[in-house]
């Protein structure tokens, strides 16, 4: 069995339990889920983005683990995590990037965090070189509180169909939805919007897959 684990940055064990089934879809194995054991139930502004960066820094990685997935869209900690352990390290902000840029199509990202803002924008040009800066179009918000929009499917659903229809009508022919505990909604809006939907979480398993040359489920 090769061990891959994803550490869910927030405290919510039932966005862990989501993720790793998005993942699984990607794999030939489903990953471990390691869910925060404190911090926020949602990473929705900068204080609490470094915050959740010391913790996954410091996570205790078990040693037969053959890849990381940092499964919180501004991949906090990932960085840190991948300079001390010998296997590779995705996190789903930077791979939804890469995913959405490499058409050379015009994207955006559609979120529920604007405090994250400068935040989103840095890990994309951090993420992307910078001839590919300019297919970014920005970032686009849900309406209403982060966590509150968490509380319903069909009240986030239709918050960030209305931020997607935002990026689509800025010009984006590719919209990332923006969090890993929006990996469900970014699957059952696909129907509902004109333009692909990236997924970050589908996007770190597939990069997972390939970096371990592991048969991606079809």
């Amino acid at each position: 069995m090769t061990r891959i684990l994803l550490i869910n940055p927030n405290t919510s064990l039932r966005a862990t339990v989501a993720m790793c089934a998005i993942a699984a879809e990607e794999l030939a194995e489903p990953p471990v889920g390691l869910t925060a054991s404190r911090g926020p139930e949602l990473i929705a502004d900068p204080a609490s983005l470094i915050r959740a960066g010391r913790a996954v820094a410091a996570t205790e990685v078990p040693a037969d683990t053959a890849a990381v997935i940092v499964s919180g869209f501004g991949d906090p900690g990932a960085g840190p995590l991948a300079l001390r352990l010998p296997c590779p390290v995705v996190g789903i902000g930077a791979a939804a990037i890469r995913a959405a840029a490499r058409d050379g199509l015009p994207f955006a990202v559609a979120t529920t965090t604007p405090e994250l803002d400068r935040e989103i924008t840095a890990l994309v040009h951090d993420t992307l070189p910078e001839t590919g800066h300019g297919l970014f179009l920005g970032n686009h918000f849900a309406a209403g509180d982060p966590l509150g929009l968490m509380a319903t499917e069909s009240g986030l659903d239709d918050a960030l169909a209305g931020a997607v229809g935002q990026a689509v009508a800025a010009g984006a022919q590719r919209v990332i939805i923006g969090g890993g505990p929006l990996g469900a909604a970014a699957e059952r809006l696909r129907a509902r919007v004109a333009v692909p939907l990236i997924n970050p979480v589908r996007c770190a398993a597939r990069e997972v897959a390939a970096l371990l040359a592991l048969p991606e489920r079809t």
